[in-house]
């Protein structure tokens, strides 16, 4: 009787493990209608022959993440809306979001993930879904805080492939200058045209594509994580500012709250930095309009004068960026563009806006995809 019990219990497990692991390799596709709207926001100046600045900010929603297809058929969208208006040409700069590219960890997922209410449901489904993947990028881990740093890490060598694939290939369609937002990746480097992932820690990086669709340069890290990312995401070499030539002028970037620094816009003004791109996030539904909760290093840079909770975060950003301010900047123009969408509970915040000669011009509605332009 013994005997039989064990045997009947051992082929109970063998079959729930069994149709555990068939499970984790189901990946239905659901249906989803995405919205591919997008509007002019802002367009400065005159067209000419010196090209031009266009931030794209993205509503973007995890669904969306599912397939390459399905992402590229929505930022396909945009450009080609902005191609209708006149906005695209062989010298325009595209300027994307921070973290458009570390959501790539979302896809080809199981629909639990995609219709989770909470961003914690949401990454228990994805690591359940993904036992050897998630439990060696766990062992692996750097981050303080490994069960994050492992979510990011789990699926970090297709996510590079993808980021490359999916914007090298809308800079070559459109025939654009593309900076592709962020993408956070274990140690990035570019190595014969081919972004690669090394061992050691996470870091918030952006990649510039050419016209050709080839990568320009190295990628650009973080130097300053936020808050909610410093268990898991390492701080970049501050001296390590990377800028680099395209068919507008020499274009530096700075990745979020980094644009609050004077000295990073000394050291581009060192390179000859003539525009510059800050790929931006806010998380948090309303965020924007709280107060500011300072600089996300040790000290304050010994110019500013700001006090946490004195000002907004939104007039902290427009005020802290200090874009083509002489004489701290020398840049003749540039833009912050933010990722705006609902990923779970974990609402976005964030107006993009762009600077002329020391001049903000801000988009004021928070809601929906929005076009910002300056022609140089």
């Amino acid at each position: 009787m013994r005997k039989l019990l064990a045997f009947t219990v051992t082929l109970a497990l063998v079959a729930a493990i069994a149709a555990y692991l068939v499970w984790t390799q189901e990946r239905p596709v659901a249906h989803y209608l995405s919205d591919l709207r997008i509007t002019l926001a802002v367009n400065e100046g005159l067209p000419a022959d010196r090209g031009n600045l266009l931030g794209i900010q993205p509503e973007l929603f995890p669904a969306d993440y599912q397939s390459l297809e399905r992402l590229h058929l929505k930022l396909a969208a945009y450009l080609q809306k902005a191609r209708d208006q006149g906005l695209i040409n062989d010298k325009t700069i595209v300027v994307l979001p921070e973290h458009i590219g570390t959501w790539l960890m979302l896809k080809g997922e199981k629909n639990e993930v995609y219709q989770a209410l909470h961003a914690k449901d949401a990454m228990n489904w994805l690591s359940i879904s993904n036992p050897w993947l998630f439990a060696r990028a766990w062992i692996g881990a750097t981050g303080e805080n490994r069960t994050e740093d492992a979510y990011l890490r789990m699926k970090a060598s297709s996510m590079a492939r993808d980021y490359q694939l999916l914007f090298g290939g809308l800079a070559k369609e459109f025939g654009v200058t593309l900076v592709a937002g962020t993408i956070a990746l274990p140690n990035p480097s570019m190595d014969q045209g081919q972004l690669h992932i090394g061992h050691g820690p996470l870091f918030n990086a952006s990649v510039v594509f050419g016209t050709d669709g080839a990568p320009i340069g190295q990628p650009q890290r973080q130097f300053y994580p936020i808050y909610d990312e410093r268990g898991f995401v390492e701080p970049g070499d501050e001296n390590i500012v990377n800028v680099v030539d395209t068919p507008a002028g020499r274009l530096g970037i700075l990745v979020g709250s980094d644009s609050w620094y004077p000295d990073n816009y000394r050291k581009l003004n060192e390179q000859g930095a003539q525009l510059i791109a800050v790929p931006a996030f806010v998380l948090g539904r309303d965020t924007w309009d709280r107060p500011w909760r300072g600089f996300k290093s040790v000290s304050t840079p010994p110019e500013i004068s700001l006090k946490p909770e004195e000002l907004s975060e939104g007039e902290a950003w427009r005020r802290l960026t200090l874009i083509s301010q002489q004489p701290i900047s020398q840049a003749t123009a540039g833009m912050s563009v933010f990722l705006r969408g609902q990923f779970w509970d974990l609402g976005t915040a964030g107006h993009s806006f762009l600077s002329n000669n020391g001049q903000i011009n801000a988009d004021g509605e928070a809601r929906g995809a929005r076009l910002l332009n300056i022609w140089l």
